[in-house]
């Protein structure tokens, strides 16, 4: 008889972070928001954060609902688990622009996790930002395996 291995599931909510030392599917919802994805390959160990905006100015709580502040904290949560950012792959997913206005703060949310990641030294291997639509992700924290698809509808421009 064969031992079947259980996966525990988690929900990603904005504005935080996950790190996983047993099997686990995390799943978030991404519009405007990033989640970048760490895997340490040596380790087998997955870590994913939900931010929104894309960084802290320096007032209010210093959270994981900024960019800058999440994506350090997920590195440091993987390196507290003895991952080495040398062992670590990342890779980002959302960052639409679902409103018409010129902030456009999705593409600066998947700006600031690629500048991040190099300043840490960690390799970026496959992105899926920008657009208009949202996406649903499912990241395997023991394989770094993410599956992702759109959600929602395009936007249509012009004609009536």
């Amino acid at each position: 008889m064969s031992k079947v291995e259980t996966i525990a599931t988690h929900f990603l909510y904005p504005s935080n972070l996950f790190v996983g030392t047993t099997h686990t599917e995390v799943t978030t919802v991404l519009g405007s928001c990033i989640s970048v994805c760490l895997y340490d390959q040596v380790k087998k160990i997955g870590g994913i954060n939900h931010y929104m905006l894309p960084f802290w100015n320096g007032q209010g709580l210093a959270s994981v609902k900024f960019g800058n502040i999440a994506i350090e904290r997920l590195i440091k949560e993987m390196y507290r688990k003895n991952c080495k950012p040398e062992n670590m792959i990342a890779k980002i997913f959302g960052g639409a622009n679902q409103v018409d206005f010129t902030a456009r703060i999705g593409d600066r949310n998947a700006e600031v996790a690629r500048d991040m990641l190099k300043e840490y030294g960690i390799r970026l291997v496959a992105h899926n930002t920008g657009g208009q639509r949202g996406r649903k992700i499912i990241f395997d924290t023991v394989s770094g395996v993410v599956r992702m698809k759109f959600v929602g509808k395009a936007k249509q421009t012009g004609g009536e």
